[in-house]
């Protein structure tokens, strides 16, 4: 059968101009920085409750339990890290709360002490996880955890908030008896992804989390959602925001 000349004109042109269009589809569709991302904990679960419960335990010096437990919390795992007497996340986060109590001379009875600490378990993301995670993912990004958090807690966090599947690995420092900064705990996801440290981006809660990251080797995102100023410690992050849309945007070129 002959081919109508102008109807084969009229497809070439309507293939060529479906074929533009899916052209720039394509080029505009955002390319990710990373083959993987490491998360700290905080970055994913919001830790406010747990101080929440400090506070409403003790009305009148809950800030200042807070204040004083959050310092010692910090301090001892780097201490013992450095002293060779290591004890997990969990160990030091109760010893750091009954330092702070007898500093303040409150009483911290058993039950007390129990309902702190068993809100480390109860922990959900932040609001606006999910829809971040899931952009990442569909991205094709793969994500893991690195933390300084015990592999109690961690779970805990994933179970609540139905985050099941989305984390390949979840790697706790606990595994090496140390701490984060120190450069193995970075070096923790490299060896889980099989990744070069410049396809894994780093996403830190703290400020000197933010630092050692860096200066470790990674490009580091600074989820700043404490709003607070950056830590004086020879480097910094390649990007920082309140949110988690801010990483979306940091990741995506």
């Amino acid at each position: 059968m002959p081919v109508n000349r102008r109807q084969f004109i009229r497809e070439s042109i309507a293939t060529a101009v479906v074929g533009l269009l899916y052209r720039d589809k394509i080029e505009a569709a955002p390319i990710p920085r990373f083959s993987a991302l490491a998360f700290d904990a905080f970055p994913i679960f919001d830790p406010r409750p747990i101080f929440a419960v400090a506070r409403s335990l003790y009305p009148d010096k809950g800030v200042e339990l807070v204040n004083a437990w959050r310092t010692r919390q910090f301090e001892y795992q780097w201490l013992r890290a450095m002293a060779g007497t290591y004890a997990d996340f969990w160990q030091v986060t109760e010893d750091a709360l009954v330092f702070a109590a007898k500093l303040l001379e409150l009483d911290l009875p058993s039950e007390k002490r129990a309902q702190i600490m068993q809100a480390h378990l109860d922990m959900k993301v932040w609001p606006d996880v999910p829809e971040v995670l899931a952009s990442l993912r569909k991205a094709g990004v793969r994500l893991g955890f690195v933390s300084n958090a015990t592999q109690n807690i961690l779970r805990a966090g994933i179970r609540n908030s139905n985050l099941d599947g989305i984390f390949e690995h979840v790697l706790s420092t606990d595994q090496l008896r140390t701490y984060k900064p120190d450069p193995r705990a970075y070096q923790m996801a490299v060896d889980a992804f099989g990744l070069a440290k410049k396809d894994i981006g780093f996403v830190a809660f703290a400020g000197w989390d933010a630092a050692g990251a860096k200066a470790f080797g990674y490009a580091t995102f600074w989820a700043n959602r404490l709003n607070v100023p950056a830590e004086e410690l020879g480097a910094s992050a390649d990007a920082s925001g309140h949110t988690l849309a801010e990483l979306v945007r940091f990741v995506m070129r």
